[in-house]
């Protein structure tokens, strides 16, 4: 076979290096960001923070976002910082990004941060009253070790049998002596701690009111023997069983719901995690405006001791720590971008969704990925990752941008209603009802039909579900 040179040309997509982080920092939230920029700070000498105190100075270069699916931005030169190939020479890589950062209001102290005093747990509070009462030490150790066996809401769910098996038999514990020490337990605050089911929590909790009380004693009597009648709000079954009016129910049932189930729940201490928004919405001379968030840029810029290194040694070009200049414009770049393109997405969602912002949930409107991708001349790809865990700030409360977005339900009139308005509604209709007469999803159906909404019945159910709403049996009251 006779060879040949052919010659071709075709198209295809290569990922360098900096289109690779740039994709990887757009899908990053806040924090996972923030996490990455410590990285790199840790392994590259010359990026760094800009402080709190240096104000940036102004960039005069308008990037455009980078496209999953197009050509990312051509590397920086190793040369120096002020040579580069692919326009970076506009940007001042001494003075961070992006250039509007302002500083920090002067009335924060850093120095001083506010630290929330932390609370007792369940298990302090209750060997606290356990150290001033007048106990024997071994009936004290006996509390004390019911107390480690509580569960976090307060309940004893391990049977006393097992708790006698975890005492060595040469103490001689006596079954007599655990009921003694379960009833000194049950005695401390919070009322119902120390108890083994929920009829008995909520027991506890209603000998524990004045015999006076109104209801006291039918709300014994529904808890001891009939909860399972009162969860399901079976009120009829109920009154026949306690043989009682319509009042001296709802009296007892009103009692029953001031009462606590989980005593011990005030006392779980949860780890609090603060949303950090990316963008604020404000309205502006009768126009919804998207900025974002200075706070939640990071300021970066180029080490400018390790780059007169660099220019005053231009022959080094392939050294390692020129390789670490061009990583580190790109990663100044890059993060430029990835905050201009939440930028763009953010304004064209609140320019469709104005009458969200305006009127509130039931005013959303329709919404795709591809919408937006096509108006700003973006990948889908692209959309979806700057909608995922970001955050947008509105007078409205603070959503993530994938909020915004969802599917949409035929109406009658030839037109679309988004899926988060229909749940808006449920919510209106559920809530203005007659707590006697509670609608059923058969019934919101047509309610929604007369407005011109066609949604069947198995999707309301759906919605009703999804927004934790319970079926019609649940809501009915007396």
């Amino acid at each position: 076979m006779k060879q040949a040179l052919q010659l071709k040309l075709s198209q295809h997509l290569t990922l360098t290096p900096q289109l690779q982080q740039s994709i990887r920092l757009l899908q990053l939230s806040t924090m996972e960001l923030n996490q990455e920029i410590d990285t790199f700070l840790t392994e590259n000498p010359l990026l760094e923070r800009v402080d709190a105190g240096v104000e940036a100075l102004p960039a005069t270069t308008s990037h455009q976002p980078t496209d999953a699916a197009g050509d990312g931005p051509g590397p920086a030169g190793p040369e120096g910082p002020e040579a580069s190939t692919d326009g970076s020479e506009d940007i001042d890589w001494y003075s961070g990004v992006p250039a509007s950062a302002g500083a920090r209001d002067e009335d924060e102290d850093p120095n001083f941060p506010q630290i929330a005093a932390e609370s007792p747990s369940l298990r302090e509070h209750l060997l606290v009253q356990v150290s001033f009462m007048n106990l024997e030490p071994r009936d004290r150790r006996l509390v004390e070790l019911l107390i480690d066996a509580l569960e976090d809401d307060g309940y004893l769910l391990m049977p006393l049998e097992e708790v006698a098996d975890l005492i060595p038999q040469e103490l001689g514990v006596e079954p007599e002596e655990l009921q003694i020490a379960l009833r000194t337990l049950q005695s401390l605050d919070p009322t119902g701690v120390g108890a083994r089911s929920a009829h008995e929590c909520l027991e506890l909790q209603l000998l524990a009111l004045p015999r006076h009380t109104s209801g006291r004693e039918r709300a014994l009597a529904i808890v001891r023997d009939h909860l399972a009648l009162l969860a399901a709000h079976d009120f009829v079954r109920l009154r026949k069983a306690l043989d009682c009016t319509d009042d001296q129910l709802r009296q007892a049932h009103l009692l029953i719901q001031t009462l606590n189930p989980h005593p011990g729940a005030k006392f779980t201490s949860f780890e609090t995690r603060y949303i950090v928004p990316d963008v604020f919405v404000r309205k502006t001379k009768n126009v919804w405006v998207a900025s974002l968030n200075q706070d939640a840029v990071p300021k970066l810029r180029i080490n400018r001791m390790y780059a007169d290194i660099l220019q005053s040694n231009r022959g080094a070009s392939g050294s390692p720590l020129s390789q670490r200049l061009q990583e580190a414009r790109w990663l100044i770049k890059n993060v430029q971008q990835r905050f201009e393109t939440i930028l763009r997405v953010s304004q064209a969602i609140v320019d469709r969704q104005r009458h969200f912002f305006e009127h509130g949930e039931v005013a959303m409107r329709p919404l795709v990925l591809r919408e937006i991708a096509e108006t700003l001349g973006l990948h889908e790809s692209t959309i979806s990752r700057v909608t995922t865990q970001k955050f947008m700030l509105t007078p409205r409360g603070i959503f993530e941008l994938k909020y915004f977005f969802g599917s949409h339900v035929a109406t009658e009139a030839g037109g679309a209603c988004s899926a988060t308005a229909i749940r808006a509604l449920i919510k209106q209709l559920i809530a203005a009802e007659n707590a006697k007469k509670p609608l059923s999803d058969g019934k919101l159906s047509q309610i929604l039909a007369q407005q011109g909404i066609v949604v069947a019945r198995r999707t309301i159910a759906k919605y009703r579900e999804s927004l934790n709403i319970p079926p019609v049996n649940l809501r009915k009251a007396l």
